[in-house]
């Protein structure tokens, strides 16, 4: 039997396929649970979530950007299938739509115990659970960064995270006593404002201007750091950065916005979706692409597996899932979109819709969030155990729950480098943001 969270209990940790439960949340508890089998503990953060109740704004920034020139490697690829009309095409309904997709709120460092998640319309929360002095989380906050929607940590790029806003992309860099941050050359006077907070502090060092002045509402680092995708639901076309030079190339394919990026992990393959239903899967060495539509409407959660051969897909109309398989090996795009069911969210939920996904990097836990439903299910994660042999297939282990009154997950992300087993991160409507570790037998228990 799946196990479920009574209601005034909170979830603590899974071990061995059993979801282990408290009345309240405690450092305490985490150490008698998994705190003696990791060795550390993952304390609540807390944040005020009345601060992320604004709806996006749809207002244009009148600034108009111009277009840079093309880089060498990839940039020069891009510009063979560049559309010359850079004139965006502006689609007003889709600011409706935005917040029904996985926006990516929360996103952990890919080598160390470091979260950084959106805790207000114009801030983000960085938190360093290594820090052993229990210092206070580093607020990351500049006029520049105005209506955060999306945010992601720099693959290899040390401590640099790119947060997507009002008119383009900060990016934040950690400073160090004795070795501050530099600002990338040329990149404007204003950048350099460090974060509020006690420990490391982070200096704005870049400000990428989205063209057209557009609300950036999709971003996704390739695997070795070096480019950046971002994309607009106000806009049919996306940009690949350069980050190191500043310089972006546009991209464009279909009419619809753009709902969501995400490069695959080895980079050979890359996944952009729009609001009208349209998606396309992209290989990266010519940069052509294949469309694909769905009869299920838009795609608002995408998470690729381990190894970047297949990618598992949430549509706004359907509680089943989609994986799309590549038969062979990259740059190839023949592929195949088979359905995951899920039947326990409808026969146990009575919910109709998936909300958001995230599936742990080992590929053998996923995380998932629906829409309303019965009244006792409401507002609790389903964690499934998962398979792909060859075909992806899950089995319900149980359902967890946040603390504080009537708790919905805002945001929620697995650590894809943790070697000790998924370790998922949650942003609660209640005001707590708090890390669950899955913790399976094929990990580190004996």
């Amino acid at each position: 039997m799946p196990s479920f969270p009574h209601p005034g209990s909170v979830s603590i940790c899974e071990i061995n396929r059993d979801l282990i439960t408290a009345e309240s949340l405690s450092d305490d508890v985490a150490k008698d649970t998994y705190g003696k089998i990791l060795g550390m503990v993952f304390s609540p953060v807390p944040f005020q979530p009345d601060q992320l109740a604004r709806p996006p704004s749809p207002d244009q920034d009148d600034q108009q950007v111009a277009t840079t020139a093309s880089t060498k490697g990839l940039l020069q690829n891009l510009q063979g299938i560049l559309n010359r009309s850079l004139t965006p095409l502006f689609h007003p309904n889709h600011v409706n739509l935005l917040p029904e997709v996985d926006l990516q709120g929360v996103s952990w460092h890919q080598h160390k115990h470091i979260i950084a998640f959106i805790s207000g319309p114009n801030q983000v929360i960085v938190r360093d659970f290594e820090d052993s002095e229990g210092k206070e989380p580093c607020i990351l906050a500049n006029e520049s960064q105005r209506e955060v929607k999306v945010l992601e940590w720099r693959p290899n790029g040390g401590r640099q995270l790119s947060v997507a806003c009002n008119g383009g992309i900060c990016i934040w860099a950690a400073s160090f006593p004795g070795s501050a941050a530099s600002v990338r050359s040329g990149a404007s006077s204003f950048l350099g404002t460090l974060s509020r907070g006690s420990g490391v502090r982070y200096t704005l060092v870049d400000f990428l201007r989205s063209h057209n002045g557009e609300q950036i509402s999709a971003l996704s680092w390739s695997p070795d750091g070096r480019y950046l995708a971002s994309g607009s639901y106000e806009s049919s076309s996306f940009t690949i950065w350069d980050v190191a030079q500043g310089l972006g190339t546009p991209i464009r394919r279909g009419l619809g916005g753009i709902s969501m990026l995400k490069w695959s992990p080895t980079g050979d393959y890359f996944f952009s979706a729009k609001f009208d239903g349209t998606f396309y899967l992209w290989e990266t060495n010519t940069w052509t692409s294949e469309p694909w539509s769905s009869t299920s409407g838009f795609v608002k959660g995408a998470s690729w597996d381990p190894d970047g051969h297949m990618i598992l897909l949430a549509f706004s109309k359907s509680s089943t899932l989609g994986s799309i398989h590549f038969a062979s090996k990259p740059p190839s795009l023949d592929a195949h979109l088979l359905p995951v069911e899920l039947p326990e969210i409808m026969s146990l939920t009575n919910s109709q819709t998936i909300e958001k996904i995230a599936w742990d990097a080992s590929g053998e836990r996923l995380a998932v969030s629906f829409k309303d439903g019965d009244e006792l299910y409401r507002g609790l994660i389903a964690i499934y155990d998962v398979r792909r042999t060859p075909l992806i297939s899950a089995s319900l282990i149980g359902f967890i729950r946040g603390p504080g009154d009537n708790p919905k997950p805002l945001a929620f992300s697995f650590h894809d480098k943790f070697k000790q087993g998924p370790l998922l991160f949650v942003c609660w409507s209640s005001g707590f943001c708090c890390t669950y570790p899955l913790i399976f037998r094929s990990h580190v228990l004996p």
